[in-house]
């Protein structure tokens, strides 16, 4: 799947937004991936997770036993992804500040890979990596619908994106005149009680 069909999905889905937002890193953007919008529909969800599952294939990783995301963004794209992978597919939530795993076992040494929706600074991943260190897992890769920092993140494991979708995004305190101008909006869950 090129970026552009990806991208052709997401615009499809009105899952592309323009204005003033607040991203889950705290940075903020003119542009809001919405996946959510996606993700609402069953059959837009499976092509792009389908072809994502390829990507991860195709990177030649050896074995991959598990599937984990971090909740809630990665939750759906983790599990259709394992999906077409034929592995199972877990989470990780935060509890005390931390992503753990909570509700799942894991054997130590369990390859996993980690499915994110969106990676934007990386934050994510490298807190999920963490808790898979933590208990004895090894992560052979990250993978993730849309990369907006265009290769720029540091993920810590190697990055299997299905597309780069390259969106400036600014520190609150340097935003450019015309994006200080619009009441920025959080659409993002990160933060959610």
């Amino acid at each position: 799947m090129t970026r552009d069909e990806v991208l052709a999905v997401f615009r499809e889905a009105g899952a592309i937004l323009e204005g003033h937002f607040i991203l889950s890193s705290g940075r903020r953007s003119s542009v809001f991936l919405q996946k959510a919008r996606v993700f609402m529909s069953p059959e837009k969800t499976e092509i792009v997770c389908k072809a994502l599952a390829e990507k991860i294939r195709a990177a030649n990783l050896g074995p991959i036993d598990m599937v984990v995301s971090p909740a809630v963004g990665g939750i759906v794209p983790g599990y259709e992804t394992a999906r077409h992978l034929g592995v199972p597919a877990v989470w990780v939530e935060r509890e005390g500040g931390e992503f753990r795993l909570r509700r799942f076992e894991m054997e130590p040494g369990t390859r996993v890979v980690i499915v994110e929706d969106i990676v934007t600074t990386g934050l994510s991943v490298r807190e999920t990596t963490a808790a898979m260190e933590k208990i004895g897992a090894n992560v052979v890769a990250v993978a993730c619908l849309i990369d907006r920092s265009a290769g720029k993140a540091d993920v810590g494991r190697p990055l299997v994106a299905l597309a780069d979708y390259e969106v400036p995004s600014y520190d609150p305190s340097e935003l450019p005149p015309e994006l200080a101008a619009i009441p920025a909006v959080k659409p993002g869950s990160r933060g959610l009680s």
